[in-house]
């Protein structure tokens, strides 16, 4: 068994059996080490074929010789060890070993008890970090720092012919620190050198250290040839910079910077990428991202969010070096606020704003203050309320702009038995305006101050049964769950409210149970409407684990709404909207979803989607789906109709493909697309991909652009999932990489 495994047991498995009984040999199951008693030196061992010396001044081994002190050992032909210095010569064939790291030379000289000394013409192998390689001579200077002058350093287990490697004048490598320094070094891969620097720093354990990350290298129809080669400062153990120089052919060089902190108080980031000039736009480019959270204490707390770009296409052009899935953003959000959170209290108070990029510019709020208040079962109550102020104003001109105050407070009477529940509730929206500009587009008449009052009722009923079933050979419980819920909004005119922060609410399950179809603080949808749902699911009987569950909801409208907003589709009398779902899990490996909306004042399906994943092991997926949504003003009227496929499949033992296919099944073409391979060696990986991708522009008509993708990573000089293999897990749901290797015990080597 290895050594690896035995390190591992604990418990009654570690401990020794007794062979000979009380006083006698005992067989223990695995290799530990014993401390010696404070003050007292640990033994000295000497074997060979034949010794001579004088007691307690030195000894001479002869013959395959061999020197042991704890868990060190030193082999070799001839070995002269002198007990009042502590010091061993050791000629011809010399092996040193410490705890289970090896050195070969042919001769060397050491001071045993501390691990110092120097061997010529070594070659060395660290057990922990799987560092090997070879020089013209080895300064140990402890048990954990050795200097290695005119020497090499690699990880790849064929240390004669290694795939990658260093080659330096002096190479220091301190095991203590997790840390190699090399000095005039060159590094090549498969004999070709790659990288040359008077000084390089690179980890020996998967400890952060500073120096360079994995280069990415891309060929691609919008920016040529592009390379980012990352450099890391580990400046401490709780914040760290990454400055990444980026180089296109077609644009020009780019620099960003990526600063981390974090203490237990306070954390953060900020992104800072800046391309002096675009040879392509002509203009200075650039983007700004900026995160904080901080604890003051007693219940407060500050934030603040800052993104700011110099342009709307600087995310989908240049995209992330960082990171190979590309952006597409139009508003850019500036937010700074205070929270307070104490009990029943919770308090924001925010100043926000938008940089954007489209026609539909968000309101600023400058500023907000919201306060909530919550209570539960007070004598059986629950009740609360959401007080809001703010001050809405937007860089349109002829806009309107002013404050709004908002009151909502809300009281319900849960009743909860064993299976069922029943929750009457009742609230109220107060909305008052006050407007210091009115636009061009505000209805006849408008008032600049004005205020409407909305009640809302609401029932909300849930039961839930059970029963033992057996299927397919497996024993189940089945649960019916039925859900009915009403609610009753009458009609208040809300036609001067102003549409400052709110919009329809996306149409789902759960929204099919909420008492408001808008989100926001300025409409009210009148309602007469009456949902009703059943919910029926299978568990396994041993493990409760959900096997399958199906889904089946209506909505019903005994009064057609008047409330609404532009590009908002009322109902009708009558049934509504129609809802239904599944999720099956077959097996520990593949899962099937689907779910459908039928409209049934329209006679028509709003939305589709169904799909399904495979995944039987690591570096094995499969997935396929299919999404409908019909023409509607969101989306621009257009129809929506895609399959997406994407997977993750060895191909041999070394190397496994990655694809993905988005298809427009209307436009009959390919939205986008990537195809990859990886091949991971025992100390290196490539990763190799090309893309097709989509980015916005000011048309009608998307931009598409291609890009080859490559990616080099030698494992034991930096191993972090960034770049092309970011791209491959946002494209493919279930993506893995390969693990990193366990560390093997100090005594794997011992002899």
């Amino acid at each position: 068994m290895p050594y690896s495994a035995y390190a591992q047991l604990s418990g009654a498995a570690a401990q020794p059996v007794q062979l000979d009984g009380v006083g006698g040999l005992s067989l223990a199951p695995q290799l530990v080490e014993h401390p010696s008693t404070p003050g007292e030196p640990p033994a000295v061992f000497g074997l060979g074929a034949s010794s001579t010396g004088t007691i307690d001044q030195n000894l001479r081994l002869k013959g395959d010789a061999q020197l042991r002190r704890g868990a060190s050992v030193v082999k070799a032909d001839v070995i002269h060890y002198n007990v009042d210095t502590d010091t061993a010569d050791a000629y011809g064939n010399v092996h040193l070993v410490n705890d289970g790291n090896v050195f070969i030379g042919p001769n060397a000289h050491l001071q045993v008890g501390a691990t110092e000394g120097m061997m010529t013409m070594p070659k060395y192998h660290f057990n922990l970090t799987n560092g090997s390689g070879h020089g013209t001579r080895i300064d140990l200077l402890d048990d954990q720092r050795e200097t290695i002058y005119d020497g090499t350093y690699t990880t790849c287990q064929c240390v004669a012919h290694p795939s990658w490697y260093f080659k330096s004048s002096r190479l220091d490598l301190d095991n203590s620190a997790g840390e190699g320094v090399v000095h005039n070094g060159v590094l090549f891969f498969e004999g070709m050198p790659l990288f040359a620097s008077p000084w390089i720093s690179f980890p020996l354990n998967g400890e952060r250290q500073s120096g360079l990350l994995p280069p990415t290298f891309q060929v691609s129809s919008t920016n040529g040839v592009d390379i980012s080669v990352p450099i890391y400062f580990n400046l401490a153990p709780n914040y760290d910079l990454t400055l990444t120089p980026r180089l296109m052919t077609s644009r020009g060089a780019m620099l960003t910077t990526n600063y981390r902190y974090l203490t237990p108080t306070y954390a953060g980031q900020m992104s800072v990428a800046y391309l002096p000039h675009d040879e392509i736009t002509d203009t200075t480019r650039y983007s700004i991202s900026y995160q904080h959270k901080q604890t003051l204490g007693d219940g407060f707390a500050v934030y603040a969010n800052y993104n700011r770009v110099s342009d709307a296409n600087v995310l989908s052009d240049l995209g992330s070096v960082n990171s190979f899935t590309l952006g597409t953003q139009t508003i850019f959000q500036q937010e700074a606020g205070v929270t307070y959170n104490h009990g029943p209290w919770s308090v924001l108070t925010r100043v926000q704003n938008w940089q954007s990029f489209t026609t539909g510019v968000p309101y600023n709020r400058a500023p907000e203050i919201d306060a909530k208040y919550t209570q539960y079962n007070v004598a059986g109550f629950d009740f609360g309320a959401d007080a809001n102020a703010t001050r809405f104003t937007i860089p349109v001109a002829n806009s309107t702009e002013g404050d709004r105050l908002t009151f909502d407070p809300y009281v319900s009477y849960p009743i909860e038995r064993p299976g069922w529940s029943v929750t009457p509730k009742f609230q109220w929206h107060f909305a008052s305006y006050d407007l210091s500009s009115i636009g061009s587009g505000a209805p006849v008449g408008q008032p600049k101050t004005f205020s409407f009052n909305v009640p809302t009722l609401s029932l909300d009923s849930k039961a839930v049964f059970e029963r033992n079933v057996s299927l397919f050979g497996v024993n189940m419980i089945q649960t019916l769950e039925p859900r009915l819920y009403y609610v009753y909004t009458p009609y208040r005119n809300q036609t001067f409210a102003p549409i400052f922060d709110t919009a329809p609410l996306d149409f789902g399950l759960d929204e099919m149970f909420t008492d408001n179809a808008f989100v926001g603080g300025d409409r009210v949808a009148d309602m007469n409407r009456i949902t009703a749902a059943v919910t029926t699911r299978f568990l396994d009987s041993a493990s409760g684990e959900e096997l399958a569950r199906f889904v089946l909801g209506q909505e019903y409208y005994f009064s057609a709404p008047q409330v609404t907003m532009p590009y908002n589709t009322l109902p009708t009398v009558g049934p509504a909207n129609l809802i239904e779902g599944a999720s099956l899990n077959i097996g520990d490996n593949m899962s099937i979803q689907q779910a459908v909306e039928y409209n049934q004042s329209s006679d028509e399906f709003t939305q589709a989607e169904a799909g399904i994943g495979w995944k039987p092991g690591d570096g094995k997926v499969i997935n396929a789906a299919y999404i409908y949504t019909a023409a509607n003003a969101t989306f621009g009227n257009g129809t929506i109709s895609q399959v997406l496929l994407s997977g993750q499949w060895p191909l041999t033992r070394r190397l496994s493909g990655v694809g993905l296919i988005d298809y427009d099944t209307k436009a009959h073409q390919l939205i986008s697309g990537l195809i990859g391979m990886q091949y991971s060696s025992d100390c290196w990986a490539v990763s190799l991909a090309l893309e097709k991708y989509v980015f916005p522009t000011d048309t009608l008509t998307p931009t598409t652009g291609t890009r080859v993708l490559m990616q080099l990573q030698l494992n034991g000089l930096a191993r972090i999932d960034n770049g092309l293999l970011q791209q491959f897990k946002a494209s493919v749901p279930g993506y893995t990489t390969t693990p990193a290797p366990v560390p093997q015990s100090p005594f794997s080597n011992y002899p």
